[in-house]
């Protein structure tokens, strides 16, 4: 009966945190992620969990994940990338390597501080590549101590906020020095089909069911095929090819028009990951954390911001102008949801669509990167 209620709990407290948002104006200014690992620290270190609940909220937690990336994954338009400006993508592909390289640098510094330090760049070239889906699905891919998933995540937080007022205050100021200035007109709004903006509400509008049933179905069936198929290899790599399968396979169903279409897909996404958070959160030990978060803060201050430097030198050399770097970057580090923000600070509204694309194609790419840098960091660090 306990697990019953865990359960319970575990996937009805988003929903009903969702439900508050829409309602509650003061609930509405706090990130849902953020509330989410909140609470699942909170229970799981007041001592009301049962020692067999850790068994339970991993499997959760590892469900949720693996479903949320192709409901994320589906509405991708992979056909529209070609439409983007070549400064755009020259950008992105700019600060993936960026943020590669200098995870990389950090693993050779931080590997004798942690020996989970090869998993942690790995998931930090997600996270700064596309966002917390990927770091979510790294963290499952590469069996990341939940201790030290929260305490990067938890840093990654409150340094992704600094990054984001330097980003819209003194950035620009400083980097047109050294980075081309273009004038984009910022009169000229841009929209996208993507929206990042459907709330709990949506779901209960006429006939919508139907269809949001079916894009869940498909995605648990592309999971169901992946765990399937992952038996093929060592027991050891499993986990990691699961999710390598379940992304390729998602981002194969998103070139069929009508599965594209899809409705909420992307809202529904993003409620498993905060399925996801609870249970992750439920699983941690706060003195633990604690206790890491000094030496992951610092590592992963030194990917974000290292990764935004080198950015910035490699789009000088190619002469990208300093608003689609700054746009890209912050499509890239904190994902496509905070562009639109940035772009009417930077007044270059024009670089919206552009930002948002190219963070869905972060989205695509970043658990093949994270994924493949930790296992190379891994082999190289015997």
């Amino acid at each position: 009966m306990a697990d019953v209620f865990l359960i319970l709990f575990v996937v009805l407290f988003p929903v009903v945190l969702l439900y508050l948002k829409e309602r509650i104006a003061f609930m509405a200014k706090w990130s849902t992620l953020i509330v989410c690992y909140i609470v699942g620290l909170l229970i799981g270190n007041i001592g009301i969990l049962p020692q067999s609940a850790t068994g339970l909220l991993d499997a959760l937690s590892s469900v949720a994940v693996a479903i949320s990336i192709p409901l994320l994954l589906f509405s991708v338009d992979i056909a529209q990338w070609k439409k983007l400006s070549g400064s755009a993508i020259l950008a992105f592909v700019l600060a993936a390597l960026s943020v590669s390289v200098v995870s990389g640098i950090a693993y050779a510094f931080f590997r004798t501080t942690s020996s989970e330090s090869s998993k942690v760049a790995g998931m930090l070239v997600g996270l700064y590549t596309g966002g917390t889906p990927n770091l979510a699905a790294i963290k499952t891919a590469l069996n990341v101590d939940q201790d030290v998933y929260l305490a990067v995540h938890t840093s990654d937080i409150m340094l992704s906020a600094v990054y984001l007022l330097v980003v819209m205050s003194i950035a620009k100021p400083i980097l047109k020095h050294v980075l081309p200035l273009k004038n984009w007109d910022s009169d000229v709004a841009s929209s996208t089909s993507l929206n990042f903006t459907m709330g709990f509400s949506d779901y209960f509008k006429k006939g919508l069911w139907k269809k949001i049933l079916a894009g869940f179905g498909l995605a648990a069936a592309i999971v169901g095929v992946s765990q399937g198929l992952s038996m093929l290899v060592p027991t050891e790599f499993q986990t990691m090819v699961t999710i390598l399968l379940i992304t390729s396979l998602a981002l194969a169903a998103s070139f069929v028009p009508t599965i594209r279409a899809l409705p909420m897909t992307f809202a529904t996404g993003e409620y498993f990951l905060y399925v996801f958070a609870v249970a992750v959160g439920a699983m941690g030990n706060i003195a633990q954390i604690f206790n890491n978060a000094g030496i992951y803060f610092i590592y992963v201050a030194t990917v974000l911001f290292g990764s935004l430097l080198l950015h910035a030198g490699l789009c000088a050399l190619f002469k990208i102008d300093v608003d689609t770097m700054l746009i890209v970057s912050v499509s890239a580090i904190c994902s496509p949801p905070f562009v639109g923000l940035a772009a009417v600070s930077l007044k270059a509204r024009k670089l919206i669509l552009p930002g948002i694309t190219t963070g869905i194609i972060g989205y695509a790419v970043g658990n093949y990167l994270g994924i493949a840098l930790a296992q190379i960091l891994r082999t190289l660090g015997g």
